[in-house]
């Protein structure tokens, strides 16, 4: 029954933060996800499916589509990036 009263406890503060001094409740900043992926054909009917994702946080002052923005670009150029690593190693083998 204690295991199921702190499972329960973790559930309740998750997303929230407790102030120890006035016992005020306040959200935490909203998360963003944002996960892209790609299929690189290299022939003789074989692929490389490289995905890429990041969770974080938005940012003082910043809207969730601003943050949206934000961590997509990252992911989207960090696959770029990444895809254009493997099509170069495909291509030397």
């Amino acid at each position: 029954m204690d295991g199921l009263f702190q499972f329960g406890m973790s559930l309740f503060n998750e997303g929230y933060k407790m102030s120890d001094s006035n016992y005020v409740v306040t959200n935490e900043p909203t998360k963003v996800s944002v996960t892209l992926g790609y299929t690189l054909n290299l022939g003789n009917f074989q692929s490389l499916r490289l995905d890429l994702g990041v969770v974080d946080s938005s940012r003082n002052g910043e809207t969730v589509d601003q943050s949206f923005e934000r961590v997509y670009k990252f992911v989207e150029d960090k696959l770029t990036e990444k895809i254009k690593e493997a099509q170069e190693e495909a291509a030397e083998a």
